[in-house]
């Protein structure tokens, strides 16, 4: 039914001819290596593109191999990883790596099954490697293109939806291009980050808008159609910068799994009753604190949930281990050795530099 009365050749033309002239030059594409292109749409996923492009450089520097990654300490790719959140992304990077160093002799996989098996690897991570690094003409499709898909082709299903992902893969098996399909699959996301972009779309620099149903109804501004998500929880936390009588901070390790797993934090707690900041913090590590006036303020957001962080400094005397080994004294110079959350790296910016 989208694929009816539609010229696919000349929008496959229209798209790629304008990709090859117009694309951005990006760290990425300068090369085709497998392992380069995996990194960077890994990276690049929920994360915007000029963000990403000096994180890409570092790490691809630290870790230009896929067995220089399947060899690191995980504290290492954490620290590369630090401020670019989600870091599940890293963890099962370096294990699904791990996986093509020792069953698939350093080659990543170039089948849709095979790639697909890996840890992290979902059907849009799939479909761009296997295009872009080895040319086959598989869907890749994240929310850049399903907006530009809606649009083009009119489709009035909500994006928010698991089942409309499948819609566009099924659509995109015909519509991508055999002769160059990394160009067209690249173009589709390029033409969602220039042109086609999620308010006031540049309709009149576009490459494909006479192939594009949407522009021809006038309702390229009401598509694609997404559904709200859930508002965020709010939750208040209370952190404490903690010296001893060296001048060194207590740290500690955050759990091994959920948000956030095994980065490093300042001791904190969250304030959900009538109790003081003291009493929470004295029930959960065991320390006794006498706090003053907060030192700051921190707010940070998550998809699903919010932090709003009152920022403490205390001094105790001893070197108190909170009563658990996860938990660590440090010289302040040391600091920078241990990968933080972007909520508590704000902490050591205003508290310890």
């Amino acid at each position: 039914m989208h694929l009816q009365d539609f010229y696919i050749t000349e929008f496959q033309d229209d798209l790629v001819n304008w990709f090859l002239e117009n694309q951005r030059e990006l760290p990425w594409r300068m090369s085709k290596d497998p392992y380069r292109v995996w990194v960077s749409e890994i990276m690049l996923q929920q994360t915007r593109v000029d963000t990403v492009i000096p994180y890409y450089n570092a790490f691809m520097r630290e870790f230009p191999t896929l067995e220089a990654l399947a060899e690191a300490e995980e504290d290492r790719i954490l620290k590369a990883w630090e401020g670019l959140g989600y870091y599940s992304r890293v963890r099962n990077l370096q294990t699904a790596v791990r996986e093509v160093v020792e069953q698939y002799e350093g080659r990543v996989p170039d089948t849709r099954e095979e790639i697909s098996s890996l840890k992290g690897v979902g059907p849009y991570t799939a479909g761009a490697v296997l295009s872009i690094a080895y040319g086959k003409p598989e869907p890749a499709v994240d929310g850049n293109v399903m907006r530009v898909l809606s649009r083009v082709l009119l489709v009035e299903e909500d994006i928010a939806k698991a089942s409309t992902r499948k819609i566009f893969e099924n659509i995109l098996y015909d519509l991508v291009s055999k002769d160059d399909p990394s160009s067209f699959n690249q173009g589709l996301m390029e033409l969602g980050a220039l042109i086609c972009t999620p308010t006031s779309p540049g309709c009149l620099l576009c490459p494909v808008r006479e192939h594009c149903r949407a522009y021809d109804h006038g309702k390229q501004n009401d598509l694609p159609i997404k559904s709200k998500k859930k508002k965020q929880t709010a939750k208040q936390m209370a952190a404490v910068v903690l010296r001893n009588e060296r001048g060194e901070v207590l740290i500690e390790k955050r759990p091994e799994t959920g948000l956030l797993a095994r980065l490093w934090q300042f001791p904190n707690v969250e304030v959900t009753d009538g109790r003081s900041v003291e009493e929470h913090f004295q029930a959960s590590y065991d320390i006794e604190v006498v706090l003053d006036e907060p030192i700051q303020k921190v707010e940070h957001v998550f998809s699903h949930l919010i932090w709003n962080i009152t920022v403490y400094e205390a001094q105790v005397s001893g070197q108190p281990d909170g009563g658990q080994a996860t938990r660590k004294w440090i010289p302040v110079k040391d600091i920078e050795k241990y990968a933080f959350p972007v909520s508590h790296q704000k902490i050591i910016q205003k508290s310890l530099l």
